[in-house]
Formats: C-alpha cells, structure tokens, sequence
C-alpha cells in the first residue's frame, strides 16, 4: 500500500518524518538488499510474449533482435518483467509518481521551452504513481549492467551504484527542507550541472561534457527535418527506411494501410482538442504534409508510432510530431491501476508532474481502430535538444559522475510528486540504504544476464523470432 503526498500535506513536519521513519518497519533500508527470484517468479520469456501480443506482429521480431544485442539492452526492453519482479517484496508505501522505466539512458539532455538546456527524465510510457525505491532500484541496476558490458570491476560497478543512491539520499534531504514552490520550481540547468560536477570533474570530463551539452543543441527539429525528410516532386516528404521508416502513403499501397491513414487522422483531430487555446493557435498555422510509421526504442517496438511532418510558411519552417501508442503501465498489474482511462493521458500527466519542463506541443488522444481495438495515444515532438548519453563510451569516473546526475535528478523528479521530508527521513543519514541498493543491483544484474540467455535460447530453439537490421 503507498501513501500519497496529499495526505501527509495535512500534517506537520515532524509528523511527516515519523511517518516516513515508521515506513522502515513495512520495509526496513537493508531488506532492500539482495534480489533472488522464486519458484513463483514468472518465465520471463511468457512476460514478454504477453506483452506482443498487443504489437503489431510484423514487427515483434525487430523487437527480439534488439533485446538480443546485449544483457543492456534486454534490460532496455525488460521493464515488464523487472515490475512482477519488484512488486513481490514489501515496499515502504511512500509513493511518488513513479517514471516507471528510470534506467540511465532515461536522462538526458532537453531543451526547456525558454531555450534553455536541462538535465532530466525523458521517457514515460510505465510512468505511475508507486513507492519511490522501484525507480531507484530500476536505474541502480542499470549502471551494474553498464558497468559490467564495458568491463569495470565489482568495486568499480559498485561504486557506481552507490554514487548514484548517495546523491539521491542527499539530494532528497535537501528538498526536505525547502519551501514547497521551491521544490517545484527546482532544475537541473546548465548552471545547476556545472554547480554538481564542479567538485568531481577532471579536465577531460569537463571537455567531454561541454561536447556533450554543444552536441545536444544540434539536435533539433531542424536537424531531424533534413535527415528524416527529402525533397520530392511533390515537395518535401518523409524518407523512406523500411521497416524502420514507412512513409504512410506505401502503407496505402495495401488494404490496411488506408485503415491506417483514417484511424491516424482521428489521432491528430483528437490530439489538438486536448492542448490549450494558444497552443492550438499555433498548431494551426502548420499544416501536416506526410505521415509515417516509425520503429522506436527497444522495449516499445512493436506499438504504433507515427511521424507527423507539418510545414509553417514554407518547406523551411517545419514542426515534426510524434504520435506514439500508449498502452498500460507495466506498473498496473502490482499497484492495482490507476485513476485514468485514457493511457496517453496517464502518460502526459505523468510527464508534467515529474519534468520541470515539458514539451509545449504535448497532449493525448484516443481513438477506435478499424480492427474494432480501442487505442490510447500520447504526441510530443519528435525531437528537440536532446543529448542522449553512451556508456560505453565512459570511464569508471565519468560513468560514476553521470551516476551521480541522475540520481540527483531523479530525486527532483521524485520530490514534486511524493513527500520529501518522510521520504528524507526514511533514507536517513547513514548509507545503509546505498549499501543495500549496491547489493541489490549486483544480483539483479545476475539475474537479468539470465533473463537474457533464455531469451537466447528462446530464439535458437524457435520458440520466438528474433530478426537483425
């Protein structure tokens, strides 16, 4: 059971940390520790099976090749099964509104609407309202599993791990002391990051982040404009890359796809009622020229997703939006659902609870499909400063420094939705809780590595279909 902020919003200060000091007796700090599947585990194999089921089959197989590449990314692509996994323990009920999906590449570079770049949480698809240490859990195992592909020692990986709960635990200790506007107005701006790495960074890391931060600038609408568009007799069109990229108009070329083409028009006639009057005002002075169905992610391939290319005053003005399904958190099964019957919408409001800053063009819809299927749709841009990090790039102190970041930022994200001063209060001072969260992603790094040689095995005995582009 968790406990929302609203309700400890009526009590006092020192109510919310006994509150929150209480929780250690549903959960103690070390219990958090060590992860060992049961005998009623789930076969992870069914887990993600049940999860296909609801994708489009054509392209279930692109999604198995990806989770095959690496024990990082079926972690990538397993959030379905690390949910059953973390929804047997007891938790503590001190609940935020969870990302869901909170593994390091998750956090990245973006740009606020006044322009300007921020470190934060990018993906929402599971996000929902939970106890807080799943997100901690969820993103603690994933730098094990960075830490081990790129070769790091035990030490290095744990000290990693530790490195990130640490600026989590601190970091929420301050927001338990801080005003409640202040909480919300918190982020994580260029100013605020270089106030973080100052301390910790090395001539080399400096370098390395300033490209970073340049890097991200360059990845703007724009940029996505010219590689994903061509110039055609018709005027600028989406490039075909099947079956990453499918212009819309080759869909049509058969039965389904001009289905497809009416059932994505009701997305957009939908989507625009839910954004606010100003925002609708300059929608509409773009008009959508091509569509086209895109393969993204690893763990959401399979679901339908559309790229919009709308044009302003000429073909050098565009907007590109992206049309993504939005189907139950993986979340619902152990937290009982959730309080909305729109999933686009869940995942919007999610979003703009946890992000400092949302994307002003981000808005939901739903619409009924020619297969008789009803379907949740959330829409954002397709791209806009985003600096997406590479582990495999780093060193085991740049890495460390990244983890540090996040989960800093993830705290943020935590300390707008949930209660900080009984969450900061049931983490304490010491670093039990780091020490225990270390422990607990080394065996679940153990454990994903198995996940994934039977997945493995999965597909050399036929029992799924994996497939390489």
């Amino acid at each position: 059971m968790t406990m929302s902020s609203a309700f400890t919003a009526s009590l006092s200060v020192a109510q919310r940390a006994a509150y929150g000091k209480d929780a250690r007796t549903r959960a103690s700090r070390s219990a958090h520790g060590w992860f060992e599947a049961d005998r009623a585990r789930t076969d992870p194999i069914e887990v993600i099976q049940r999860q296909s089921a609801t994708r489009l089959p054509e392209l279930v197989p692109i999604r198995y090749g990806r989770m095959l590449e690496s024990p990082f990314r079926f972690y990538r692509g397993a959030a379905a099964i690390m949910a059953s996994d973390l929804g047997r323990p007891p938790n503590t009920g001190l609940a935020v509104q969870l990302c869901g999906d909170a593994h390091l590449l998750n956090f990245r570079l973006l740009a606020s609407p006044e322009r300007h770049l921020v470190f934060d949480l990018n993906d929402f698809d599971e996000t929902l309202a939970g106890p807080f240490e799943w997100d901690v859990k969820r993103l603690a195992a994933s730098f094990a599993i960075a830490g081990r592909e790129s070769g790091f020692s035990a030490d290095e990986q744990n000290g990693t791990v530790r490195t990130c709960v640490k600026a989590y635990r601190r970091r929420m200790r301050e927001f338990a002391g801080m005003n409640t506007l202040d909480i919300w107005y918190a982020q994580d701006d260029a100013d605020r990051l270089r106030e973080l790495m100052a301390s910790s960074m090395d001539k080399e890391s400096r370098r390395r982040t300033a490209e970073a931060a340049a890097k991200a600038r360059t990845r703007t609408h724009l940029q996505a404009f010219g590689k994903l568009t061509r110039v055609t007799p018709e005027g600028r069109r989406i490039a075909p890359d099947p079956p990453l990229i499918t212009p819309l108009r080759d869909l049509l070329a058969d039965p389904a796809g001009e289905g497809q083409g009416r059932e994505l028009q009701h997305v957009l006639d939908g989507y625009v009622r839910t954004l606010s009057s100003e925002r609708r005002h300059l929608l509409r002075h773009f008009h959508v020229v091509d569509m086209a169905r895109k393969v993204v992610g690893v763990g959401s391939v399979g679901t339908r997703c559309w790229i919009v290319l709308l044009l302003g005053r000429d073909d050098t003005d565009p907007l590109l939006l992206q049309a993504k399904e939005a189907q139950e958190s993986v979340l619902s099964a152990q937290l009982g659902g959730d309080r909305y019957d729109n999933q686009g919408r869940r995942v919007v409001s999610g979003q703009r609870l946890i992000q400092t800053t949302s994307d002003i063009f981000l808005g939901w819809t739903h619409v009924a499909g020619l297969d008789g299927r009803e379907r949740d749709f959330y829409v954002r841009q397709l791209r806009d400063w985003k600096g997406i990090a590479r582990p495999e790039t780093m060193d085991p102190g740049l890495l460390r420094l990244f983890a540090r970041l996040c989960g800093a930022s993830l705290a943020r994200a935590h300390a707008r939705s949930g209660d900080p001063v009984a969450i900061a209060a049931y983490l304490g001072g010491s670093d039990r809780f780091d020490r225990a969260i270390a422990e607990f992603a080394q065996s679940y790094a153990d454990q994903n590595e198995r996940d994934f040689e039977a997945l493995g095995v999965a597909a050399r005995t036929g029992r799924i279909h994996a497939e390489t582009l």
